[in-house]
């Protein structure tokens, strides 16, 4: 009779106790001698509450980890440079941005952070600015002000495209190098709020609008093609990740959702969702691993934090 050695190369393995969900492996697969059954590794996926922002605020962005991150800018009562840090449980205050704004875009981590463009009280913004763990400093103009841009990368290799300006939505794309701005090849379509992640050579754009979307496009550093479309088409999404392995969770299509989908290089497949509808809140965007998500704030108007992640917990194997 065939046994699963033949099949796969090696034995089940037989512990006299069972393994911990922090020995276990997703997927390892052992006899049991306490319960006298097969058990595997199973890691189950959940949103979990974090720490309040202390201010709350909507239309705003963030950067870094889950257990790094930082989130700045947006409206409260009024447009706010308010920065606030993140470090796995309690938002401390950080340095304020130079300029208030909103609708701007933001990547990279806590100690190496940029903001772009976005809207401030006089209108469409252009400036760009760096945050190094405790304070912002003013960096290179974008070539085009505007709000409501996708934005991912890092302080030297980032990317903004799309957007809203002129009384129009925008397709123009834009590359940073640490200093310099540079226009690139742009958008197949013109809309904003893009939810966007990955790097300036394999960057992922997803949803937008008005009107609504669900149609995905990957950049390559040079020209875009078509990924697979969304399930629920949104704008303003926020998440994280990487062009092969991404999130997205919550925006607008018009009404505020709840809806989470993960993406994996060609398709989306729903995961579980947030708690509460919303958008336009802060995320870590690329520098989060779409396993180790969070969102905080967002419209309507809140302070809260969720966090994404998973568990590695025992199952018993059954034939069933």
């Amino acid at each position: 009779m065939t046994d699963y050695k033949t099949i796969f190369g090696k034995k089940i393995k037989f512990q006299t106790s069972d393994l911990t969900m922090s020995t276990a492996t997703e997927g390892e697969l052992f006899y049991s001698d306490t319960d006298s059954k097969f058990k595997v590794g199973v890691n189950l996926t959940a949103w979990s509450s974090g720490g309040n922002l202390s201010t709350a605020r909507v239309q705003m962005y963030g950067a870094g980890s889950q257990t790094a991150g930082i989130a700045f800018g947006g409206e409260g009562t009024a447009t706010t440079a308010e920065t606030e840090e993140y470090n796995g449980s309690t938002w401390t205050a950080g340095g304020d941005m130079p300029s208030a704004l909103q609708d701007h875009g933001g990547f990279g981590t806590l100690t190496a952070g940029v903001a772009a463009s976005g809207t401030a009280p006089g209108g469409y913004n252009a400036e760009a600015f760096h945050y190094d763990g405790s304070s912002w400093t003013a960096a290179g103009n974008n070539n085009t002000a505007r709000g409501n841009v996708g934005a991912t990368g890092t302080q030297t290799a980032g990317i903004i495209w799309g957007g809203y300006a002129s009384d129009s939505n925008q397709s123009l794309l834009e590359t940073y190098d640490g200093s310099t701005w540079t226009e690139s090849t742009n958008h197949p379509t013109a809309k904003a709020n893009y939810y966007g992640a990955g790097t300036t050579t394999a960057t992922l754009s997803s949803g937008g609008g008005p009107p609504f979307v669900n149609t995905t496009h990957e950049y390559d550093g040079s020209s875009w093609t078509s990924g697979g479309a969304m399930n629920t088409s949104r704008a303003d999404g926020r998440g994280g990740g990487i062009q092969t392995a991404a999130l997205v969770a919550g925006g607008y299509n018009p009404s505020h959702t709840l809806n989470v989908e993960h993406y994996d290089g060609s398709s989306w497949t729903e995961g579980p969702n947030i708690s509460t509808s919303k958008t336009g809140g802060a995320a870590g965007q690329n520098s989060a691993p779409s396993t180790k998500c969070w969102v905080a704030g967002g419209n309507p108007s809140t302070n809260t934090t969720e966090e994404y992640g998973g568990t590695v917990t025992l199952k018993t194997v059954t034939d069933s």
